[in-house]
């Protein structure tokens, strides 16, 4: 059971990781500011977050 539990905590993680490497890549793929900008904001719509975690980072 423990073991199982470490499993998921990990692929979570991994997941994570995946994701946040791909938005990065996404982003630095960016031609000039405003590219960077609407790239910025379509991130930001696919994965709206609440509006108390406008601050934090994720």
């Amino acid at each position: 059971m423990h073991a199982a539990k470490r499993l998921g905590t990990w692929l979570a993680q991994n997941s994570d990781h995946r994701e946040r490497a791909y938005e990065e890549a996404y982003l630095a793929e960016s031609t000039d500011r405003y590219d960077l900008e609407y790239r910025m904001r379509e991130l930001a719509r696919a994965n709206p977050q609440p509006s108390w975690m406008s601050g934090l980072s994720r």
